[in-house]
């Protein structure tokens, strides 16, 4: 075993497996005061599951702290070891976290509570209750679940949401030494959006402006009468991180409120755009936010989404013109988003309005969002990109370069954005063949590796948004595990701890 600081910069390994063992310590001793917090929502309600919490609380405090304490990080972190640590941390806080589910005894599969786990905190949405496994257990409905333990999936959502790994770079100071190659590994987007020239400070606003908005989405959500403050605190938690999760087995359309829904499709929107973006506009820089190209292109591919859709709905499906709108625009601003709330299902639709959904399903929010997908910025690069190469056919001999706005795209992020996207749709491909090898149809396979990979939630066919994934073979369910986490960190994270010249020296 190392001694702390015996290890000097000049003699460091390339990859210092020690430091990445430390950095991992912290975060699951981190994960231990977030596992405290169910418990309170257990004495409160009174319902004697609070052990089940303190036990694994226990467990993340013991290893957490004994990994901290004599792995703690004597130097800098480098870029490998921060590509490292941010792909096992997803997957360490999910087989921590997944423990309660088990040792309560809810969930008795241990594969099922990682599933809902990592769903949970790469904020996917989908979920293993009120299914069937393939060997014949019986997994319990949400509304059966523990005010406590459904607590725990909505938190999940939001401290996923943001990231934690951002609110660790925000509240533990120890860890600031190196921190923006942790900040740059796990935040979403092409780039990160610093706001300050510290990364300690820059996830601090972040995290104010988080916190911020949810707070005022719960106050919204609390002062209707179908909600409860435990349904608003949950719902404005899985909302601003983009999640999913409701408390209800009918998701949001069990409180059918016009009210409850035109609030959250306000904040589902709210948390597709960059956050930076809300903290420049609560500055009062409003000209930042309403220049700003991405979330002009995010908003008018989710006004052509709420067109289409509900024109659908009304001419198709014979809706109401101000329900077409209602159903509509959730349904659009959820999917865009990746949020994955339900109003309705979609699967019902008629073809035209179900098929535009689907399109939709490969889009996603802004970059420095909460939301999952390919992103918008992304989109904006292709299209121009597209764009530009059929000028440059018709004008061999131009110089075009491509721009958004008045900015120049350096021509490493146009590579690194056709790369990404060549790689999502290859990913997204294996995926849906993976699934098919457990002999789902064609639409059930496409829409479970979408719904997992654009951390989405709800799929097609028998995933949809009245279905649950427990049916699943235990081995297909570690598939779509992967795809979370693969999507949450947006494939080169993850992916290139696999590449052999990761680990050269």
């Amino acid at each position: 075993m190392r001694k702390r600081g015996s290890i000097s910069s000049l003699n460091r390994p390339k990859i210092d497996f020690l430091v990445v063992l430390g950095i991992l310590g912290a975060f699951t001793f981190f994960l231990g005061f977030a596992l405290l917090m169910p418990a309170i929502i257990d004495l409160i309600y009174g319902e004697n599951t609070w052990h089940t919490f303190l036990i694994s609380a226990g467990i993340a405090f013991g290893v957490g702290g004994t990994l901290w304490y004599f792995f703690k990080p004597q130097a800098e972190i480098r870029i490998r070891e921060g590509f490292l640590v941010v792909s096992l941390t997803w997957l360490i806080l999910s087989l921590v976290g997944a423990l309660p589910f088990v040792i309560s005894g809810i969930l008795p599969s241990y594969t099922d509570a990682v599933f809902e786990t990592m769903s949970g905190l790469t904020t996917t949405g989908s979920t293993i209750l009120g299914g069937t496994t393939s060997d014949g257990i019986i997994n319990p409905a949400i509304e059966a679940l523990p005010k406590s333990f459904l607590f725990w999936r909505s938190l999940a959502h939001w401290l996923g949401g943001m990231g934690i790994i951002v609110l660790s770079l925000a509240i533990l100071p120890l860890l600031g030494i190196g921190g923006m190659q942790l900040f740059q590994a796990e935040s979403p987007g092409p780039t990160a959006d610093k706001l300050t020239p510290r990364v300690q400070e820059t996830a601090k606003l972040l995290w104010v402006v988080y916190v911020a908005i949810t707070f005022i989405e719960f106050l919204l959500l609390w002062i209707h009468p179908s909600m409860d403050w435990f349904d608003a605190l949950n719902h404005s938690f899985a909302t601003l991180a983009t999640g999913g999760f409701s408390t209800r087995n009918a998701s949001v359309q069990a409180f059918d409120s016009a009210y409850i829904d035109f609030i959250i499709t306000i904040f589902m929107f709210l948390a597709g755009i960059n956050f930076a973006m809300h903290f420049r506009l609560l500055k009062g820089d409003y000209q930042s936010f309403l220049n700003n190209r991405e979330t002009r292109f995010y908003t008018l591919i989710t006004f052509i989404g709420i067109i289409g859709i509900s024109f659908s709905l009304w001419y198709f499906d014979g809706r109401t013109i101000l329900d077409a709108l209602r159903y509509g625009s959730f349904q659009v601003v959820s999917i865009v988003t990746t949020t994955g709330f339900g109003t309705d299902d979609y699967e019902l639709w008629y073809s035209f309005g179900a098929f535009f959904l689907l399109i939709l399903f490969f889009t996603g929010g802004s970059a420095g969002s909460t939301g999952g997908g390919i992103k918008m910025i992304r989109w904006m690069i292709l299209i121009r990109n597209t764009a530009r190469e059929i000028k440059q056919i018709i004008h061999p001999k131009a110089i075009l370069p491509l721009r958004i706005g008045d900015q120049a795209i350096d021509g490493n992020i146009q590579r690194t954005v056709l790369s990404f996207f060549i790689l999502y749709m290859f990913i997204f491909g294996t995926g849906a063949f993976a699934i098919s090898l457990f002999g789902y149809d064609l639409l059930s396979s496409i829409g479970a590796s979408i719904a997992a990979l654009g951390n989405i939630g709800p799929g097609w066919g028998d995933f949809g948004p009245t279905d649950s994934f427990a049916q699943l073979p235990y081995l297909a369910k570690w598939v779509l595990i992967l795809l979370m986490m693969i999507g949450r960190l947006e494939i080169f994270t993850v992916l290139i701890i696999f590449s052999p010249t990761f680990w050269r020296q």
